[in-house]
């Protein structure tokens, strides 16, 4: 990678100097196809700005969203795979970092200090997606939508750039019922919309105390 070209933080942490050289920026447009399913893998992608999606074909025909990736890596798994499970698209523009797998398969197996930091970096993913596992068994669209707020959020706001509709598919609801969840926590003072974010305005009282 050029000298002038920055990496983020979290990659500058995590990679040996060789493959820092070796990461390549890319400029993503919104609709653009990072890799297809079933394609072979050749390269690992980490979103740093704008949203990738992971989506599969379904038995119907349907596409389903398996993963919404805003930073951080996209398919992990497609690092050891023969074929892409899923494809990966931007759905809004943005910029991500190509790392070439051979090189990247090599490190992990002969620098153990590399290893280690990918641990637990790949650890920090799994709490992630525990918490969206947490946030699925809440029922109502008030509770998994606050509760998104205050785990993936930023100082209390969420980024919602790609518009409801898309966070009502992140969240497993109906566009309809988010509109309707949004519009009733505006009202309240719950929730306001500044700047392309949901921003949290007065938490409730259960996560208030939690944080007390």
């Amino acid at each position: 990678m050029k000298s002038t070209d920055a990496l983020p933080a979290g990659l500058w942490a995590l990679l040996p100097a060789h493959l820092q050289a070796l990461a390549e920026p890319l400029a993503l447009a919104k609709g653009q196809v990072l890799f297809d399913q079933g394609a072979v893998p050749a390269g690992l992608y980490y979103v740093v700005q704008g949203e990738v999606v992971l989506e599969r074909t379904g038995i119907q025909g349907q596409t389903v969203v398996l993963q919404r990736v805003r930073s951080g890596f996209a398919a992990e798994a497609s690092l050891w795979a023969t074929r892409y499970q899923c494809t990966g698209r931007a759905t809004l523009p943005g910029s991500a970092i190509r790392l070439p797998l051979v090189p990247l398969r090599t490190a992990l197996a002969e620098d153990s200090a590399f290893a280690g930091r990918w641990i637990g970096m790949l650890n920090g993913e799994v709490r992630r997606l525990r918490a969206q596992t947490e946030r699925l068994a809440l029922k109502g669209v008030t509770a998994r939508l606050l509760h998104l707020i205050e785990t993936e959020g930023s100082g209390g706001a969420l980024d919602i750039g790609s518009g409801l509709k898309s966070l009502a598919s992140q969240l497993c609801v109906t566009h309809e019922a988010l509109y309707r969840t949004v519009a009733r926590l505006e009202q309240a003072g719950t929730v306001c919309r500044v700047d392309g974010c949901l921003r949290l305005q007065n938490p409730p009282p259960a996560q208030a105390a939690l944080r007390s």
